[in-house]
């Protein structure tokens, strides 16, 4: 089995390559649906963050508002934090279950949005790094998403410098580029996984940096 981190900025394009390396074989853990699983209603997990935050946070129908769960944390770092320290253990516990649950010979590709700040690079075999340029992300959220400008520039804000990322970054997939171009780099990056997958433990080859 080879683990993989896939990480990248609020709209530098993560989804679309997880969706691409899925297609290709991986076998995805994404880290936000499962953070969503884990607040379902009547999860401990929702509980437990309408107790920090108060009802304010909960739907009409007693789900997670999460806009307005949004517009507190993403304003204010130590709330933030503060959610992270509630969610956080719940998704890497699930997250464990998922990952034993694979094939011996498996890519096992974990989605994970905050890898860079939370430190996580070591959980995995190597990590993968979707980039994208600052304007690139703010259009994609604000035309894509229908976020208002200053909710999108404060997101990207909360997150990891794209120089913080792309340190850990064992390799680099630039989607500041056509969807074809990217489908090819894609490729090239699955193949490149699947030999190290494959290769005997200690004799993997290097990851391709780009």
């Amino acid at each position: 089995m080879l683990t993989v981190g896939l990480t990248g900025g609020i709209g530098a394009g993560k989804s679309e390559v997880s969706r691409l390396l899925v297609e290709h074989g991986a076998v995805l853990i994404d880290a936000d649906r499962i953070a969503r699983e884990v607040v379902a209603p009547g999860t401990e997990g929702l509980a437990a963050v309408a107790e920090v935050f108060g009802d304010q946070v909960l739907a009409e129908d007693g789900s997670l508002d999460r806009p307005k769960l949004g517009s507190i944390v993403f304003a204010d770092p130590e709330k933030l934090a503060l959610l992270n320290s509630i969610v956080h253990p719940l998704v890497g516990a699930r997250s464990r279950e998922l990952e034993n649950a694979a094939a011996e010979d498996a890519v096992v590709v974990h989605d994970v949005p905050l890898l860079a700040e939370n430190g996580l690079a070591p959980l995995y075999d190597l990590v993968v790094v979707v980039d994208a340029g600052p304007e690139t992300q703010l259009d994609r959220l604000v035309r894509l998403r229908g976020m208002s400008e200053e909710d999108a520039r404060a997101r990207m804000a909360a997150q990891a410098t794209r120089e913080k990322r792309l340190e850990i970054a064992d390799i680099v997939i630039d989607n500041d580029v056509p969807l074809q171009v990217l489908r090819q780099r894609v490729r090239e990056v699955w193949d490149d996984l699947v030999r190290r997958a494959q290769a005997p433990r200690g004799d993997a080859p290097a990851p391709p940096q780009e």
